[in-house]
């Protein structure tokens, strides 16, 4: 009994998906997944144009220093009204680095739906537990080289965008259309994933 029990276990955690990623230099990844876990339901997909900022119920789960509270009725006038921190965690390095590289050319609704993923990825007991984690996942990103990001010009106003949203899916004092998002992929390929599709927002598709 007790070698069966351990043959299941073993089998339950073999499973392994595929997950492409890709920004406009094309970047791409992979994942391991873990035996599937029930989610939490979330909002359906949406519009990408709100009209007012709409919290999201979740709360963040890792252990950064609350950012004061800001609102406004855009998402691009919540980006602009963000405060620029003069030290910034290695939590939300991480997170904006995945949103630089991934769609730092993309809509303000693009980056941030990618900043969601890594917020949803981090919090689903799937993935590791800390968006640093996630990024550096082996076989994730594929801007990741050597375990290391590629240098950043952190004067750039592509930075300062990456930031803000960092903290906004890390608040989570936007909500994005692609809440509960787990996996995306380029919108150039199709690779015929049995998910649930989310949206399209930009350049990527975006999936449960």
């Amino acid at each position: 009994m007790r070698q069966l029990f351990t043959r299941a276990k073993s089998l339950s955690l073999a499973a392994t998906v595929l997950i492409l990623t890709a920004s406009g230099s094309g970047a791409s990844a992979q994942q391991q997944n873990e035996p599937t876990l029930q989610t939490v339901p979330v909002p359906a997909a949406a519009s990408s144009a709100f009209g007012t900022a709409n919290a999201v119920a979740t709360q963040p789960s890792l252990d950064l220093d609350p950012a004061p509270a800001v609102t406004a009725a855009t998402l691009t006038q919540l980006v602009a009204r963000q405060p620029q921190a003069e030290e910034v965690s290695s939590e939300i390095n991480c997170l904006a680095g995945a949103v630089y590289f991934e769609a730092r050319n993309e809509t303000l609704d693009g980056q941030l739906a990618v900043a969601r993923v890594v917020v949803a990825r981090s919090r689903s007991g799937r993935f590791p537990d800390s968006y640093c984690g996630v990024v550096y996942q082996p076989s994730q990103f594929s801007f990741i080289h050597g375990g290391a990001m590629p240098v950043i010009n952190h004067a750039s106003a592509g930075w300062h965008r990456a930031l803000a949203i960092a903290e906004i899916a890390h608040d989570g004092s936007w909500q994005s259309p692609v809440e509960g998002a787990m996996f995306f992929h380029s919108a150039r390929i199709s690779p015929r994933w049995h998910r649930q599709r989310v949206a399209r927002i930009d350049n990527h598709v975006f999936y449960r």
